[in-house]
């Protein structure tokens, strides 16, 4: 593995979705899968108006770094990133990106969803809804512990 087609960036700034693709294209790739997830206006029925997010520097980097390297090991991955905010973030802000090169769209295509489902239940990030009855902050979610527990090996 090349170590710099394998990116990780926890910022404060909006990224584009379109420049972090075209960063992850190679000459060898057949195929660019990627996700973003989005600050949603409600969650467990309850209206939200903002989405904050914390993290433990350093170990958050380190964290996403070893999810992509397995990733690279499971499947044949050409370049990786992922892009992780932090901060306050209103309805409707991009909150990740991830995105994942190969040169066949089966590899891309589970690399990616690996690589988000790791990142859901493995990354130190804390998040906590705002909302017009208050703030809270969010437990994980049994259904992403479940959705993780897919990718271990026997």
């Amino acid at each position: 593995m090349v170590r710099d087609r394998f990116a990780v960036s926890i910022q404060t700034e909006p990224f584009v979705t379109e420049a972090l693709q075209k960063a992850l294209h190679e000459r060898e790739a057949g195929a660019i899968v990627t996700f973003t997830g989005y600050v949603r206006a409600c969650n467990d029925g309850a209206a939200i108006t903002a989405l904050e997010l914390e993290h433990y520097p350093g170990m958050t980097e380190n964290s996403l770094r070893a999810i992509l390297d397995e990733a690279a090991q499971r499947w044949s991955v050409l370049a990786a990133t992922v892009v992780h905010r932090v901060g306050l973030l209103a309805v409707g802000e991009p909150v990740v990106w991830v995105g994942v090169s190969s040169a066949h769209r089966g590899d891309a295509f589970t690399a990616c969803e690996y690589v988000m489902d790791y990142l859901k239940t493995e990354a130190p990030f804390w998040k906590k809804e705002h909302g017009d009855t208050g703030s809270r902050w969010l437990e994980a979610r049994a259904s992403d512990s479940e959705r993780a527990r897919r990718w271990q090996l026997p």
